[in-house]
């Protein structure tokens, strides 16, 4: 692996350690799989791939080695929560000194959200949470368990909810269920121990002239000292007449109004001496006001917490501390809450509304800022190198081509070659993302711009992620471009010596005009003579460095090819703009005329979807069984497919010609099988989910998918675009034994809807935006407040601002004099806040 591959790696995992922290140690359950297999198969892959690290630690005695945490982790699902946080602890420590050992030594780059203005003053980021009043060494572990270790991180822990206590109402107005805030006088205090001798039962009854309330908490004793220690300070704390603020949710138990564990302040003594300036000065972030609720962890109480980041905001946050990096003409066109405003707001709002107003800020920056890396990431790619610049010529091989389709493009197959052509005729590099739906003729506008790169004497390559899709790839291109006295290569790493050499050496000199090929394409053997274009299909399965490295083969004199990325998953716009936001995007949204629709059934009864199949087999038809992938393992899926392929043959439908595709079979044998099952040699194909890209059989009409509700919408709608590829209507028939209401309605959209668009949409709504366990190259940042979903407004507002401003300012360095003062520290924010990114690019 190389360095930067391990990086990431060690980064994902320090991502996963953060999630599992703020979710306090649940294990939690991410879209494919839980935090401790992600953690044991990526410190598994790093001892394969790095054996130094694997060896690395073993005679230290504070940092646990790989096996070791592999082994801690193998066991952690049936841990109990103390054990949980330590082997977290451990992992951390591991991880630090990986990233020590791995990378170079470097002067360090202080993360810069918040920046002080005051002459002399340390950043909020360089200041730890002891600075504060009452956090030692044990506190600040436990703060740390939550991620948090300066000021900075402490004012950006944001509340999860809130609770409004502020409402305030007469006893005898009270209603069951209510939160409310009750002011009175104490009329009587006590306590009494229960029968376990473990807990005490604490109550207070408070009177407003109206009517009577009773509050009442349990507090652990263990003992009878203890217990007489608990009474004696209870009374002395609350004598009679004292006037007290109660804030909770009112209940209606035996008779009497109540609450329980009420959040509770002192307001006058009996006496009428005031509490002390502490007091006096907390109270009003407690109770009787909008209080904010915060994710915890063991031995941090929630009003501590609310205290300690009420004093860090009062002490340490303002206009003259805090420079609000955007300006304030951007602020005023957005409506935006100047940043230390914001920063109280949202946590200690006077109303729910300036708790929204304070999000929308802060969703804001996030957004801003991940939009700006983006477009500084698009402009620098686009300025490190001139493109090749490529024209159409009349009668030359693209229109040649256009005339030998037995069909016509459509409408919006026209309009995206257009904007392909167009970002040709340009002297920057194009970079555009192309995805559409199932079917909708994506490989014919790949060809298209792959045959501009061969009609102005380059070459072009296509790179896709499986044998089987890129053979596919081959064999349509040989068809469509042989006739055209254009040679097309297949580079796939099952050739074997003698095949590789030849087809390397005709690549190198020009002869092989079109290659298309799996990884083997970016290995350092081969070679381009001059690649003009680049197509990667179903992108979101290459990383960065992957596409970068087939796109650096084809650099000529400074010149760089053109990217087009594909893919066949409908992208729903919000998440196109967040992980796509430095490409172009072209959308094919029409299906070709003449395709049959796909009748999609919900089934309990397999039976009946047995009984469909053999009736499409009787009439000539074919059939696809697809089994779900069981635990993140291929092992287990390929017994799974192999038995339940053993059961159709023996059991119902011996007569019947059925095959078997899953991911452990060789190469070869999956292609076998695959032209088996295309030349109709195989009537039904039991298959893992190796079949969702890359098949097409014109003659296969029905699909079952096994155990359907396992399967997110947007694989469903690829599985189901296995079938209705040819002149017959076709069937997907979703299986499932789950009576979940919540569950069949998710799988009743794909019986509603075939637009792609609409289930990715309902996928992203009913699952989220993704996994941020997930590898860099499934994309998704780490998003803290902004919902792709709930805040797509705002995530529009924000690229477009910072698209703008970005473009604005072309040179971005806070030493140019030419930029604005007020421009400078925002500046500063996104450079920085990109350079990382920039340097994953550049490093491919």
């Amino acid at each position: 692996m190389m360095r930067d591959d391990i990086l990431l790696k060690l980064g994902d995992l320090k991502q996963g350690v953060r999630h599992e922290i703020q979710h306090r140690y649940v294990d939690v359950q991410g879209r494919k799989m839980t935090f401790s297999r992600f953690v044991v198969k990526t410190l598994r892959h790093l001892g394969q791939c790095v054996p130094p690290l694997a060896e690395a630690f073993e005679a230290e005695a504070d940092t646990p080695c790989l096996h070791q945490l592999i082994g801690q982790f193998d066991r952690y699902p049936g841990m109990a929560m103390p054990h949980r946080m330590s082997c977290v602890e451990s992992l951390k420590t591991w991880i630090l000194q990986a990233e020590i050992l791995i990378k170079p030594p470097e002067t360090p780059q202080p993360r810069q959200r918040l920046s002080s203005t005051q002459q002399g003053e340390a950043p909020l980021n360089t200041k730890a949470v002891t600075t504060l009043g009452g956090i030692g060494p044990k506190m600040a572990e436990r703060f740390s368990q939550l991620g948090i270790h300066t000021l900075e991180e402490l004012i950006y822990y944001v509340p999860r909810t809130y609770l409004d206590y502020h409402q305030r109402k007469p006893i005898a107005q009270l209603s069951p269920g209510e939160l409310v805030t009750v002011v009175g006088h104490v009329s009587s205090a006590s306590a009494s121990m229960l029968k376990n001798g473990k807990l005490a039962l604490v109550k207070l009854t408070v009177f407003d002239g109206t009517g009577r309330l009773q509050a009442s908490w349990f507090v652990g004793v263990h003992s009878p000292k203890r217990f007489a220690a608990l009474k004696d300070q209870h009374e002395a704390k609350f004598p009679k007449g004292t006037e007290i603020m109660l804030s909770g949710q009112v209940k209606f138990q035996f008779g009497k109004l109540s609450m329980d564990r009420p959040a509770v302040e002192i307001l006058t003594y009996a006496d009428g001496e005031e509490p002390s300036a502490h007091m006096a000065s907390s109270h009003s972030i407690h109770a009787g006001r909008i209080i904010p609720i915060y994710a915890l962890t063991q031995g941090l109480s929630l009003r501590f917490l609310r205290t300690l980041i009420h004093q860090a905001l009062t002490n340490h946050v303002n206009p003259q501390t805090l420079q609000d990096p955007l300006p304030e003409r951007m602020r005023a066109q957005y409506a935006l809450m100047p940043l230390h405003k914001a920063l109280e707001a949202i946590h200690f709002p006077e109303s729910m509304e300036q708790a929204e107003h304070a999000r929308r800020r802060l969703v804001f920056d996030e957004l801003f800022y991940l939009q700006a890396r983006l477009a500084l990431m698009k402009q620098r790619v686009q300025s490190s190198h001139d493109a090749l610049v490529l024209g159409q010529k009349p009668d030359g091989l693209v229109s040649r081509f256009l005339q030998s389709l037995p069909f016509m493009l459509t409408g919006a197959q026209c309009r995206v070659f257009s904007e392909i052509t167009r970002d040709f005729s340009r002297t920057e590099p194009m970079y555009r993302l192309l995805h559409g739906d199932v079917g909708s003729g994506k490989t014919v506008i790949s060809c298209l711009a792959l045959l501009m790169a061969v009609e102005n004497g380059y070459q072009g390559a296509l790179m896709a992620p499986t044998e089987i899709l890129a053979e596919q790839h081959y064999r349509k291109f040989q068809q469509w471009l042989t006739p055209l006295g254009v040679k097309v290569g297949l580079f796939v790493g099952k050739h074997g010596q003698k095949i590789r050499k030849i087809t390397r050496v005709e690549l190198e000199s020009g002869q092989i005009q079109v290659a298309v090929g799996t990884h083997a394409l970016i290995q350092d053997d081969i070679q381009f003579e001059k690649l003009a274009v680049v197509v990667v299909d179903e992108q979101h399965r290459f990383g960065v460095r992957q596409r970068s490295l087939l796109k650096s083969k084809g650099l000529e004199e400074g010149k760089s090819p053109h990217l087009l990325s594909m893919t066949a998953t409908p992208i729903p716009r919000t998440l196109a703009m967040t992980l796509h936001g430095d490409l172009d995007v072209s959308t094919i949204d029409e299906l070709p005329p003449g395709r049959q629709p796909i009748v999609t059934k919900l089934t309990h009864s397999l039976r009946e979807a047995y009984s469909m199949i053999a009736k499409q087999v009787v009439e000539g038809r074919q059939a696809y069984v697809v089994l779900p992938l069981i635990e993140e393992s291929e092992t287990v899926s390929a017994k799974a497919a192999t038995t339940e392929a053993e059961h159709l043959q023996s059991q119902i439908f011996p007569h019947l010609r059925i095959g078997l595709l899953h991911g452990k079979l060789k190469p070869d044998e999956k292609q076998a099988v695959m032209d088996a099952f295309a030349q109709g040699q195989l009537q039904v194909l039991v298959a893992t989910t190796v079949v969702e890209v890359g098949v097409d059989v014109p003659n296969a009409t029905v699909i079952l998918i096994m155990n359907a509700e396992r399967f997110g919408l947007a694989q469903l709608h690829q599985l189901r675009g296995r079938v209705g590829r040819g002149e017959h209507a076709s069937v997907c028939l979703l299986q499932t034994d789950s009576r979940n209401p919540e569950t069949l309605a998710r799988l009743q959209i794909m019986e509603e809807t075939q637009n792609g668009f609409i289930i990715a949409e309902k996928d992203m709504e009913i699952r989220g935006p993704g996994e941020l366990l997930g590898t860099r190259q499934s994309g998704l940042p780490d998003l803290i407040l902004a919902d792709l979903i709930q805040d797509r407004e705002i995530l529009e507002q924000a690229r477009e601002a910072a698209f703008t401003w970005v473009g604005l300012h072309s040179k971005l360095t806070a030493e140019n004099t030419e930029c604005p003062p007020e421009d400078r520290a925002l500046v500063s924010m996104i450079t920085q806040k990109s350079e990382a990114a920039w340097q994953l690019i550049s490093a491919g």
